[in-house]
């Protein structure tokens, strides 16, 4: 006897339908699942054999194969433990179930046959909603998330009792002595209601408002500035100054100003977080950029992601949003490293044996730091002075490579307030996102088409048209270049920068006095050139 059913795993972030083929047959009762299986995927002969036992059904005294196609594709995790049970049940004639090849089944099994929650439910869904699937059969937590993808119905079940309305209780469905028939699979009664849906994500939104504000960080203007124009590029950011200056204050608070995402970017994002069991799905699609900010402790395989079968990793779960790496000389050396590919190219690439999976990182990183160990180089502050020597100096900011140096576009010294409350009105964070919006505004409308909406984006001949300099500032950022040293990838990105400042004051084209507040961002880079000729010597 041979049944089929549709379940479904993760590839990377993106959806993989699987077939799930059971076969009886005569032999010494035992079952075999086949097609790249994991480990968990092969315990669940047991989940599945037990659930089928307490939910009153018989599980088949026969040799039981189940098949995951395509084979070649290795799988993981137990979304298969659903598929596989009901498969079990149809094959053997205790249940029948129309159009049961329409339907997506994704869960995993208790073993009294309780469904639980599984990891990654939104891409699955969005793929079987492209293949043209009728609707999907998940775990009832899971089928919030699911609604958020249109087209498909979503079927929220609690039991594996629950298909088959009224089943004599601690018997078989099927007897064949009697001559009764097979018990008949409904979903109807299990069809998630879409508004309730929608009422929970309303006032998940609600609950979600944070209650930070840049009115709270007193003085410190010509850091908001900054970050500002950051915001309205998503161009990359560092922080340096002393202890207590306020630079993980002002970092934290940048998602206030930021934008909330495009729908496309909204799923997009929740996808990965559902792909990596992140996922709050009372909450919707993820309206809000993500911030994230790892210990310094964090892996290489943590930052990027990785794994036997890769899973999103830190630089993923910001994209679209913000990476904030809080003391940055305290990563180590290693880590740092592997980011300068996912700054350049936008998306991590993992190659395995037996596949390759990207995924999407476009993200802005934002850095602080401490102009040396001791914290105080620099410092105009009477009793804290620098005690790090000229080597120990260099020693720490050479955690910090050139090249990586060189993709942070704002390089900006936080120097200890010199205003204390009362003296000036603060800054807020609806101000400085008023200026955000407008800018990003004129920025949608100028890309429109074009396969990207920020200046921190542009490239090649895009850079040369919409950020051409006259006369009188080309020479200013040749003279700059020619002065610090600076390479042909920081010029490109002073450009932008200029750009973006062009934008805050919507002026079409770039002026000198822009270039030269974009160049004086990047004054730390003499600084890091000087520390590194010290090392050497």
């Amino acid at each position: 006897m041979y049944g089929k059913l549709h379940s479904a795993c993760l590839h990377g972030i993106d959806g993989v339908i699987i077939q799930v083929e059971v076969d009886l047959a005569n032999g010494l009762p035992q079952t075999a699942i086949i097609g790249l299986p994991d480990s968990s995927i092969r315990e669940s002969v047991e989940r599945v054999r037990a659930a089928i036992k307490n939910c009153g059904y018989t599980y088949p005294l026969k040799r039981v194969t189940v098949n995951l196609a395509p084979a070649d594709l290795r799988k993981e995790g137990s979304s298969f433990d659903l598929a596989i049970a009901v498969g079990i049940l149809l094959t053997s004639e205790q249940w029948a179930f129309a159009n049961a090849e329409r339907i997506l089944i994704i869960g995993e099994l208790a073993l009294d046959g309780t469904l639980r929650p599984v990891t990654g439910v939104l891409p699955m869904v969005e793929q079987a909603q492209k293949e043209g699937y009728a609707g999907v059969l998940l775990p009832r937590e899971n089928a919030a998330e699911a609604v958020l993808i249109g087209g498909i119905e979503v079927y929220g079940l609690g039991h594996l009792n629950e298909l088959v309305p009224n089943p004599p209780a601690g018997t078989t469905i099927r007897n064949d002595a009697a001559g009764e028939s097979a018990g008949t699979v409904s979903l109807s009664h299990l069809l998630y209601d879409r508004s309730m849906n929608a009422s929970q994500s309303q006032e998940g939104s609600h609950q979600g408002r944070q209650l930070e504000d840049y009115r709270d960080v007193i003085g410190q203007q010509h850091i908001k500035r900054a970050l500002t124009i950051a915001a309205a590029g998503m161009h990359n950011i560092l922080l340096i100054g002393p202890p207590g200056t306020g630079k993980t204050m002002l970092m934290k608070r940048l998602p206030t100003i930021l934008p909330p995402l495009a729908d496309q970017e909204a799923l997009t994002t929740t996808k990965i977080f559902s792909a990596a069991g992140k996922l709050k799905s009372s909450d919707g699609l993820m309206k809000r950029r993500p911030f994230r900010s790892p210990h310094h402790t964090i892996s290489a395989g943590g930052l990027i992601g990785g794994g036997t079968i890769p899973k999103p990793g830190e630089v993923s779960l910001a994209h679209k949003g913000i990476l904030f790496l809080d003391e940055l000389p305290e990563f180590s050396r290693h880590v740092l490293e592997v980011l300068r590919q996912p700054l350049e190219d936008r998306e991590v690439t993992i190659s395995r044996a037996r596949a390759v999976f990207t995924f999407p990182a476009h993200f802005m990183l934002a850095c602080s730091m401490n102009p040396c160990p001791c914290g105080y180089y620099g410092s105009d502050h009477p009793h804290q002075r620098c005690t790090c020597s000229v080597s120990r100096i260099a020693q720490y900011r050479a955690k910090i490579s050139g090249p990586l140096m060189d993709r942070i576009d704002l390089q900006v010294d936080v120097p200890r307030p010199k205003e204390w409350p009362g003296s000036t009105p603060p800054l807020s964070s609806e101000h400085m996102r008023d200026q955000v919006y407008a800018a990003q505004a004129i920025q949608l409308k100028r890309y429109d088409g074009l396969p990207f909406s920020w200046n921190s984006e542009l490239f090649g001949s895009f850079l040369r048209k919409h950020a051409r300099l006259d006369k009188e500032s080309a020479e200013l950022l040749q003279a700059t270049i020619d002065t610090l040293g600076l390479s042909m990838r920081a010029y490109d990105r002073i450009l932008k920068l200029a750009r973006t400042i062009a934008d805050l004051e919507a002026s079409d084209g770039i002026q000198s006095r822009h270039v030269a507040e974009a160049i004086q961002y990047r004054q730390l880079d003499r600084q890091y050139i000087a520390t590194e000729e010290t090392q050497r010597l």
